[in-house]
């Protein structure tokens, strides 16, 4: 049955935008789109949905995110301002405290977020990633899951390797048509250099996607150019041995083959024109997070550079220990106003509009996850993957652009509708999928059990 779907705006990201038309979904494909008029003469037996002030939009994609952390929203702010201690105490945590229920509850809230967002895909990286799989599964959105695998001493590759095989094969058999998994070598301070060989063999034998953090902080920086900085004290009190490369993180994944799985790398703050110049070539994918990067003092990655050099890229969210909120519209405005300010007075240095960066959010976070024949614009015969976002605030009006008023006014909480692939899983302020009181009621028990601990 076909359904029409109508609001004063249609924001293709593909094509200009369309006033006063609609979206015919029928299934879970996109089967025409236009002025409402063609449309209601087209499928006269169609369901109309009409949203009025409103602009209709393809989903947005979450580029980088760590849903089962979503229970540590707040909880690391003490440890913002020492990126290894805030490791050490969300690692111990995650691993000590949080039991298998805790993380599927926790990823479950953070999809429900997501989707309350107007997210519809998300790239995920997650050491308890088949909780991850299934909470993504249960709430309806789209994505890649991908297997994170750590283990940066060189005599227990083998063995690391085999138990990130081991759930990969577990993660194969929850897979759909919307959901599929990858692998995550965490990062070059807790990955070796023998571990990350294999897993990038294995990666491209089986086809899988690879993610990984790279280049985002100076101590990665440190560790690989000099040994030296905390992640090198790090590995010295473990008794792991680390032979130098002298090369910086983006060269370094290239010498342990990484590139050759044209990865999507999260965060890319610490590279020059060369690493540039690398990923470009290698067909690497950027997932930018500048918000998280802000707020744990990382640093700015070079949004325009890798825009101009062609790279594939992507908003992340990052988890909300470090970021407190998935909205992407929210990411896509501080990406803009950064790459502004950093243009200092010659702002004609800077060519992001607002309409680039709402293509970030939807088309080029297609293409980092290597999903642009399916998703991220509205076109016949995509994927129904969209979102509604109301323009009715008194934030939002007078609306003269509907692309500034969705990047320049609006946020995450302006959603009233989110669809994946033609199901619709978040409407009239509710998650359609999930008990979602249950899930709150279990998180503030996991935060009243996590906060204790830490008491104490």
């Amino acid at each position: 049955m076909t359904t029409i779907y109508c609001a004063q705006w249609i924001v293709p990201v593909s094509s200009p935008p369309l006033a006063d038309g609609g979206i015919a979904v029928d299934d879970d494909r996109i089967v025409a789109i236009g002025a409402r008029q063609t449309l209601d003469a087209q499928f006269p037996e169609a369901t109309i949905q009409d949203f009025g002030t409103a602009a209709i939009v393809p989903g947005l994609i979450n580029s980088h995110s760590h849903l089962e952390l979503t229970a540590m929203r707040g909880f690391l702010e003490n440890e913002d301002g020492d990126f290894f201690a805030w490791l050490k105490k969300l690692t111990v945590v995650r691993l000590e405290r949080m039991t298998a229920d805790d993380l599927n509850v926790s990823a479950q809230w953070g999809a429900c977020e997501a989707a309350r967002a107007g997210v519809t895909s998300v790239a995920d990286a997650s050491d308890a990633a088949i909780e991850s799989i299934n909470a993504l599964l249960a709430v309806g959105l789209r994505g890649i899951v991908f297997q994170e695998s750590f283990g940066p001493d060189p005599g227990l590759a083998p063995q690391n390797f085999a138990k990130l095989l081991a759930k990969i094969s577990r993660l194969r058999e929850r897979e759909t048509a919307l959901v599929k998994c990858g692998v995550s070598p965490h990062a070059t301070y807790t990955v070796c250099g023998p571990q990350l060989e294999l897993i990038a063999q294995f990666a491209l034998d089986e086809g899988l996607p690879l993610m990984m953090h790279a280049a985002e902080t100076l101590m990665e920086v440190s560790l690989l150019r000099e040994g030296r900085g905390a992640f090198a004290d790090g590995l010295k009190s473990r008794g792991i041995e680390w032979q130098t490369p002298s090369v910086s993180p983006i060269q370094y994944l290239k010498q342990h083959g990484i590139l050759r799985t044209r990865p999507l790398l999260a965060h890319c703050i610490y590279v020059d024109d060369a690493d540039i110049e690398t990923l470009g070539e290698t067909g690497s994918r950027v997932a930018h997070c500048p918000k998280s990067n802000s707020k744990l003092g990382h640093g700015l990655a070079p949004l325009m550079k890798f825009v101009e050099h062609g790279i594939a890229v992507g908003f992340g969210s990052d988890s909300v220990a470090s970021n407190n909120v998935c909205d992407l519209f929210d990411e896509a405005r501080y990406a803009l106003l950064l790459a502004r300010a950093g243009s200092g007075e010659k702002m004609a240095a800077c060519s992001l509009s607002a309409q680039d960066v709402l293509q970030l959010a939807t088309q080029g976070g297609a293409r980092a996850l290597g999903l642009s024949e399916q998703v991220g614009a509205l076109r016949e015969g995509m994927q129904a993957d969209f979102a509604i976002v109301s323009l009715n605030g008194a934030h939002q009006i007078p609306a003269y652009d509907p692309v500034s008023t969705l990047i320049f006014s609006s946020s995450a909480r302006d959603v009233v509708l989110t669809v994946v692939a033609g199901r619709e899983v978040y409407r009239d302020g509710r998650v359609m999928t999930v008990d979602e009181d249950r899930l709150r009621a279990r998180l503030k028990e996991i935060a009243q059990k996590l906060a204790l601990g830490s008491a104490a």
